[in-house]
């Protein structure tokens, strides 16, 4: 094993009440292990219309990105934050894992079924700065929202808005 996924082996099974077991864990049926959130990090779990985007923008900033993990399943995306006992994040969608929470997470260097590491971790410790995902998201929702004030629908659930025409057929536009 290389040096680097060694090192983000360790980093991310330091979270684990067992280290070992969740190593055999990763190398087990499901290839996944559940961690605590609230210890080393928490997780910012995103539906990917948003997060992917957001992504993209955190990942052309200068600063080395922390892990984002894709539920393919869910349609989600979680951004590994510092932890903040008093961290709370609103919006449609958005849901927050702190203290007394839990997340499954597959060995870095490897998917487990659903759950495939978009940056995984590199074993430094580096998680992205929450300000940043704040501004990311922020900026992805407004381009959404201006591409849905031309459409007519909501950016967030895509229904249609209450300034809409109906078009042909009696629907709105």
């Amino acid at each position: 094993m290389r040096t680097v996924t060694k090192q983000a082996v360790e980093w991310l099974a330091a979270a684990a009440t067992d280290p070992r077991d969740c190593k055999r864990e990763w190398n087990g049926e499901t290839g996944a292990a559940v961690l605590a959130c609230g210890r080393y990090w928490d997780v910012l779990s995103v539906p990917e219309e948003l997060a992917m985007p957001a992504l993209d923008a955190l990942l052309c900033i200068p600063q080395a990105p922390g892990p984002a993990l894709a539920d393919t399943a869910a349609r989600r995306v979680a951004f590994f934050l510092p932890p903040d006992p008093a961290g709370r994040w609103i919006g449609t969608g958005i849901r927050y894992a702190g203290k007394g929470s839990w997340i499954a997470v597959p060995a870095p260097h490897r998917a487990a079924g659903r759950l495939r590491w978009l940056v995984p971790p590199d074993g430094t410790g580096a998680l992205f700065v929450p300000a940043a995902v704040e501004l990311a998201l922020q900026l992805t929702l407004g381009r959404r929202t201006a591409q849905a004030d031309t459409t007519g629908r909501c950016p967030t659930c895509g229904a249609p808005t209450a300034g809409s025409r109906p078009r042909a057929g009696g629907r709105p536009g």
